[in-house]
């Protein structure tokens, strides 16, 4: 199984989430894109242990399971897409699991979430596990 990791998965990763630890364990490769770990580094300069949080997102990123997808233009097109598509539909997402949601789409990939939106979105197949 190939995952891409949401923000609020690292999270429950880290917070002990069994479902979440089980399933990241269990994958055959591990995937990010450059928007959940904005949204990671954002909030961890929110927090009191910045330095340790950053340090551990280093480590998790170092695993030789792990890759960072990076956004291009057929992602742009991708968010596109999924954006008309949730438009229509009236079901919003926020922006940045758009972007997150168009990566998954682009790499074929699984997204790994806490988040309940990310069912809304038809053109991804989610691994959700609530908080």
């Amino acid at each position: 199984m190939r995952l891409l990791v949401d923000t609020s998965a690292y999270v429950a990763f880290f917070r002990g989430h069994r479902a979440i630890q089980e399933v990241l364990a269990h994958a055959d490769a591990l995937f990010i894109n450059p928007v959940a770990i904005g949204e990671l580094l954002a909030g961890f300069r929110k927090g009191t242990l910045h330095a340790e949080n950053v340090a551990r997102l280093e480590r998790f990123l170092a695993s030789p399971r792990m890759s960072v997808l990076p956004i291009e233009a057929e992602t742009a097109d991708r968010y596109a897409t999924i954006h008309d598509g949730l438009q229509r539909a009236g079901t919003p997402v926020p922006s940045n699991d758009l972007w997150i949601a168009a990566t998954a789409m682009q790499h074929g990939l699984r997204v790994v979430t806490t988040d309940r939106h990310f069912e809304t979105i038809p053109q991804i197949v989610t691994s959700h596990h609530p908080p």
